[in-house]
């Protein structure tokens, strides 16, 4: 069956790094575009970015450009996100998503930047 497994997340000061992954299987992950996702306490979801199936195309919200990177390695059905100049701001949990599966999430991973 489908499955998307965050990690990579935890506490880090404000400027630090984190690199998230997100591992799929039960699907082509290769032929899908791929999504990420964050949620704060007391916000709505938010679309952080995006890459096309062969990885040539990428999407970022304005709020992370130049801060964070999307990749992805069909080869080991994962995708990433770097993140690099953490702020409070980006606190939240971090899903990845295939919108073209459906409603299917997985638990998230959460990041924290607090100094």
């Amino acid at each position: 069956q489908v499955q998307l497994v965050e990690s990579g997340g935890g506490l880090v000061q404000p400027g630090g790094s984190l690199r998230l992954s997100c591992a799929a299987s039960g699907f082509t992950f290769s032929g899908l575009l791929m999504k990420w996702f964050r949620q704060a306490p007391g916000k709505e979801r938010e679309l952080v970015a995006f890459i096309s199936p062969g990885g040539s195309g990428t999407y970022y919200r304005d709020s992370v450009k130049g801060r964070f990177t999307i990749s992805r390695d069909n080869t080991k059905n994962t995708m990433y996100l770097q993140m690099n100049s953490l702020q409070p701001e980006d606190t939240a949990v971090y899903n990845c998503h295939a919108p073209q599966l459906g409603d299917y999430w997985g638990q998230g991973t959460q990041v924290t930047v607090s100094s």
